[in-house]
């Protein structure tokens, strides 16, 4: 019996469920099978800083539909940025209901405004917003920023048709990030009637984890006799420690060594950003996912297996 070719999927579980442990777990594509395994590499925290001036909005109902608010719209591309806000709320709920607040029912009151989500998992996330009616979610199916920022351009402008200018819209961000939606909605290029002011609000910062280098190389040396394994990598945090793991990283020059590579541990990326960072390494992953979904990673690993006849 063929046994399951190991995934090391280099992210903390997504509870109650995650999309790629189902579809790895029961994918049996072309007579290949999965066993995924979680990783974790990124840590996360808060950043006050930011918390305290969204917090602020909200108290004060400054991010709404009319001209006189502050800002009209907002922006998510992290689950981590959509768990701040989430906690942002559902603190503000909680006073709002202690205080006996008649309106805590409707509280954030965002009903009006339209939320621009980058992918699938960000929107699945933005679902636990306790706002009632619930939030207006767009540009899920965009799957990345450079593709997001013009379809806000464009919905965005018709949302407002009625203003001579866009009002400002909030991205809450991590410290960390690429800054692709504000050059593309800010492009001096474009007519004021159609430019949207961007304020970039960071919400939480990330940090590799302690205990992964300790954790990858346990995974490692469990499946050193596996004839194929594959790691999925969906953040440039961490990649040095990981290409350190794999026993491929020069420690003198701080680049990849040529022929290194044991031939039996593949890697791919969840995007273009991923790829190009461990590109800084000398390193090339052997596959970057043509969408950064579960569906995406699957095929591109399937794909990449006929093709070079990886055994299963």
């Amino acid at each position: 019996m063929t046994l399951p070719i190991p995934v090391f999927l280099l992210k903390t579980k997504s509870s109650p469920g995650d999309s790629y442990e189902d579809l790895f777990s029961g994918s049996n594509k072309h007579g290949a099978s999965f066993a995924p395994v979680f990783v974790p590499v990124l840590q996360h925290n808060f950043i006050e800083t930011g918390m305290s001036q969204v917090r602020a909005l909200l108290k004060d109902s400054r991010i709404g539909n009319h001209e006189d608010h502050d800002y009209g719209g907002l922006i998510f591309t992290s689950q981590r940025a959509v768990e701040a806000f989430v906690k942002l709320v559902e603190d503000g709920k909680r006073e709002a209901q202690i205080g006996s607040n008649a309106d805590s029912e409707l509280w954030p009151h965002l009903q009006d405004i339209p939320v621009y989500s980058v992918g699938p998992a960000t929107t699945r996330a933005l679902a636990a917003v306790p706002q009632s009616p619930p939030l207006q979610v767009f540009g899920s199916h965009t799957g990345n920023g450079a593709t997001l920022a013009p379809y806000i351009l464009s919905h965005y402008g018709e949302w407002y048709s009625n203003q001579s200018k866009k009002p400002p819209i909030l991205f809450l961000v991590g410290e960390t990030r690429r800054d692709i939606i504000p050059k593309i909605l800010t492009n001096p290029a474009l007519p004021d009637s159609e430019r949207i002011p961007v304020t970039e609000t960071v919400v939480y910062g990330t940090g590799e984890m302690q205990s992964f280098p300790i954790d990858l190389a346990r995974v490692l040396d469990d499946t050193k006799s596996s004839a194929a394994r594959w790691i999925v990598v969906f953040s440039p945090t961490g990649c040095d420690s990981l290409l350190q793991g794999m026993g491929v990283l020069d420690p003198d020059t701080g680049k990849a060594r040529p022929g290194a590579r044991d031939g039996r541990t593949f890697v791919a990326t969840i995007g273009p950003t991923t790829r190009d960072h461990l590109r800084t390494f000398d390193f090339e992953p052997d596959v970057c996912a043509e969408t950064p979904t579960p569906e995406g990673v699957l095929q591109g690993i399937v794909d990449f297996m006929a093709i070079n006849k990886i055994p299963r």
